[in-house]
Formats: structure tokens, sequence, C-alpha cells
């Protein structure tokens, strides 16, 4: 684990919370007048974890512990009665928040979870083919280091694994990149993904083959908004981290986050959205995206563009 302590904005953020206090946040539920909107998205989703499962053979669902990896979780739930037929897995960074951690280990245990979790090692320490160049935030550029420690770590995983499909949580309004995306995404052996060249998915006629060494990408939460994944965390009360809330900080002021990724490249927003009510409002007013948090995204011209043509979630 590295030493949060180090974040850049250490001063300003809140202070993590005591031992005694909860692992996960549980929101109250609340029934919203959108509701038929909310079931067409829960059925869709269902729909097409069901038909992953139906049509591949080795299946695995990276999980980040964020609200839309959350929401897929109880998602996979619904459509399997209450039992999650896959393995999860973890790709840790070794930049994860204390508090993501406490709830992974926390989440497992209360989902019944079968989770693997996957550390690019060699390039931590060093090692093998990084012949003594170790990969961190310190000594490297955040796009270097988002694809080492994530992707690279996803391909050694998936060579072990040999799993043909992946079902993500990605949406398609997070990101330019990724609203180009299909709901079936073939990558090839190399992880590659041409995104000038996707198949068309008409009548609901999806990729459910692949080469050996190929896989899909299975996107079950393509068309949900930020708005549309808060609403149904709040509707179903399912459990997420507690970091999405605001809190009052060491400089007097109130902080939340709107996006969770390693904690040297995720910032903060200033907010008084302590409630998912508040949070919704804020949503409908803020003209910021939601990954403006984000550090490797603007990093470079077409960042997250060219991480995922590699690969990347």
């Amino acid at each position: 684990m590295s030493d949060f302590s180090k974040h850049p904005a250490y001063s300003r953020l809140y202070a993590a919370p005591g031992a005694d206090e909860p692992a996960a946040f549980f929101p109250e539920k609340i029934a919203h007048s959108d509701q038929e909107h909310l079931d067409q998205l829960e059925a869709q989703s269902v729909f097409l974890i069901r038909e992953a499962f139906h049509h591949f053979k080795n299946i695995c669902m990276p999980w980040s512990m964020g609200k839309d990896s959350n929401v897929l979780i109880w998602l996979s739930k619904k459509a399997f009665g209450g039992h999650i037929p896959y393995p999860l897995l973890h790709i840790d960074t070794t930049y994860e928040f204390p508090e993501m951690i406490e709830y992974r280990d926390w989440a497992v245990k209360y989902h019944g979870l079968n989770l693997i979790v996957k550390i690019n090692e060699d390039a931590r320490a060093g090692r093998g083919a990084y012949e003594n160049r170790v990969i961190g935030y310190d000594t490297t550029d955040p796009v270097t280091v988002t694809h080492e420690l994530k992707t690279v770590a996803l391909q050694q995983v998936m060579a072990e694994h040999k799993w043909d499909a992946l079902i993500t949580g990605i949406r398609r309004d997070e990101d330019p990149t990724r609203a180009k995306e299909r709901y079936f995404s073939p990558r090839t052996k190399d992880f590659e993904w041409d995104y000038k060249d996707q198949p068309p998915e008409f009548w609901n006629q999806f990729t459910t083959s692949c080469a050996p060494g190929e896989h899909v990408r299975v996107q079950a939460l393509l068309d949900w908004s930020e708005r549309d994944i808060w609403m149904y965390i709040q509707r179903e009360g399912i459990p997420i981290p507690k970091m999405y809330f605001a809190r009052k900080g060491k400089d007097g002021h109130r902080y939340r986050f709107r996006s969770l990724g390693c904690w040297p490249i995720s910032g903060p927003v200033e907010s008084d959205a302590d409630t998912i009510d508040k949070i919704v409002d804020e949503l409908a007013h803020t003209k910021t995206s939601e990954r403006a948090g984000r550090a490797q995204d603007h990093h470079e011209r077409n960042a997250m563009q060219k991480l995922r043509a590699k690969g990347f979630m």
C-alpha cells in the first residue's frame, strides 16, 4: 500500500474515518418518480448479463469498488437469484485509497463474493521486463502508470485464467471515448480495441464468440447516466464507499469525490452534497465532467482513447 499521506491535496482532504465507523454507506431506500426509466435500465442490464453468461464459458467481472461496479454487483445478483456465478477481479495498483480497501474487504463478506486480486508486482518492484525501472506516480507519467499497473496487470491475470468475456460497468456519458462503445465489444489477443471499425448490433445481434486468446467486453451499464446510477443506488439501498459524500476538510471547506481511482491522480471536488438527493441535485446544475478530477485523462491529448485502444477499461 502506497503512503496516502503523500497525496498532493492531503492538507485539505477530509481526515480518515475513525476505527468505529462502518466501512460502507447504506442509503435510505427512496422511490423516485422516474421508476419506469430505472426499471427499463435494470431489465436491459440483466438481459445483457444473462446473454453474456449464456454465450461465454469463462466470465469475469472487473470490480473497482466504485459506484458503477457496485451497481453491477447488485444487477448480477438480481440476474442469478442472489448468487454471482463468476469471479470478480480487483486490479490493485497499490495506490488505492485506504477507505476503498476497507470497503472492498467488507463488501466481499457482505455480498459473498469470489474475489481475485491482481497486482503487477514486477512493475512495482522493478523486476523482470522492467529491469530495475520501478513504475509509480513519483517516477512515471500517469498515462504510463495507468497502462502498466492496470492494463498490463489485466493482461497478466487474463493469461492465467483464460477468460473469454469481461462484464464491465463503463457508461457512455463518462467520457467521449466510451461513448463509442458497443454492448458486446471485441478485443484482440493484444487487447487492442478498434474504435473505428466496430460490429453493428441491430436487433440485439451481438458479438458472442471470439478466437482463442481474444475476449469480449460486455458493457452492461452502457446506457446508464451518472444520475441514473445514483437514483438506482438510492432506490435499491445499495451500500457504497463513503468517499462519494461530502465531508468537512481540514481547511474548513467540504469535499467529496465524483470519480474514484488511484489517490495520486484522483482529485476531490468542493461540494455540500452529503446525501444522494443532494448529489442528484448537484448533477443537474454542474458543468464539470465526472472524470475532471482524474489526472491521467488530462495528461495528453486523447489520453483516454489511447489507453482504451490498448486495452484499458
